[in-house]
This record gives structure tokens, C-alpha cells and sequence, in this order.
């Protein structure tokens, strides 16, 4: 099985969205179902239908986060060496046409949150960014045209 690259943060927010749908999500469908059962013809019942669909995306991430918790790969970023860019670690990134500086954490997919400084790996600057070493030019294809940059500090 391929093993899924987290952080420990990224591995307990997914462990807490588990326990949610479990604990609290899944058993609150269950009383809707029951609810929109008692009320009689299920063919015409239209919060009976909609309790089976959110019961079905409730059971769907229930899965989904379950395979995703059994094949983490928790990756401790402190471990990690600051010659190269790897996942977890932390850059600062210079744009070379504005002169801007950025700081970006590489996390996994499940993990990104631009406003919150988290870029994903498999993100096309997530890949750029990879294997790279202080001082190297980092060239990116956005849509608005190319985006240069330049890998400043792994932090």
C-alpha cells in the first residue's frame, strides 16, 4: 500500500474529523432517518431522501478518512535536514518581479491552506519547490503567465 505523507497536525485534525462523524455526525443521521420514517410514505419523503444522501457522504468520509489514518506517514518536520526542500519543511521563497517574500510549509494534499502558509506537495509550486536548495530559482507556469522565484531559507 502507498504510504500518505502528514504531518502530526495535519494526522490529528483528520483522527478528529473521524471522531466527529463518528460520535456525533453519523448518530444525529441516524434519529433523522428514523424521524423522516415516522412520518409514513417513504417514496414522497423528501427528508427521508435527504437523510439517506447525507448518510451516504457521512459513511463515503468515514471510509475515505479511515484509509487515509491506516497509511499516514507521520513526518516530524523538526527531523527533517535544511539543505533541501522536502515535504514539512518550511521556505521562504522570494518573488524575483515584485521582490515579495512568502513563507510556505509543504504539507500534503489534505493539509493545504494557502491563507494559512500551507501548500501542497503535488500543487504545481509544491513541485517546483521540491529538491530545490538555498539560492536556486524556482520557475513556475501560472495561468497569468511564468512566475519566478527564489528559494531563499529552508526554515
Amino acid at each position: 500500500m502507498e504510504r500518505i505523507p502528514i504531518t502530526k497536525e495535519g494526522y490529528e485534525i483528520l483522527k478528529k474529523e473521524l471522531e466527529h462523524l463518528k460520535k456525533i455526525e453519523r448518530p444525529k443521521n441516524i434519529k433523522a432517518l428514523e424521524d423522516a420514517r415516522a412520518h409514513g410514505d417513504l417514496s414522497e419523503n423528501a427528508e427521508f431522501e435527504a437523510a439517506k444522501d447525507r448518510q451516504s457522504f457521512i459513511e463515503g468520509r468515514i471510509g475515505e478518512l479511515g484509509h487515509k489514518l491506516a497509511n499516514a506517514d507521520i513526518i516530524d518536520p523538526d527531523t527533517l535536514p535544511k539543505d533541501c526542500a522536502v515535504f514539512g519543511c518550511t521556505v521562504l521563497l522570494e518573488n524575483i518581479d515584485n521582490e515579495e517574500n512568502v513563507k510556505y510549509q509543504l504539507v500534503g494534499p489534505d493539509e493545504s491552506s494557502v491563507e494559512e502558509g500551507r501548500i501542497s506537495v503535488s500543487s504545481p509550486l509544491g513541485r517546483a519547490i521540491v529538491g530545490k536548495k538555498p539560492g536556486d530559482e524556482i520557475q513556475l507556469q501560472a495561468p497569468g503567465g511564468k512566475r519566478f522565484y527564489e528559494l531563499v531559507e529552508i526554515l
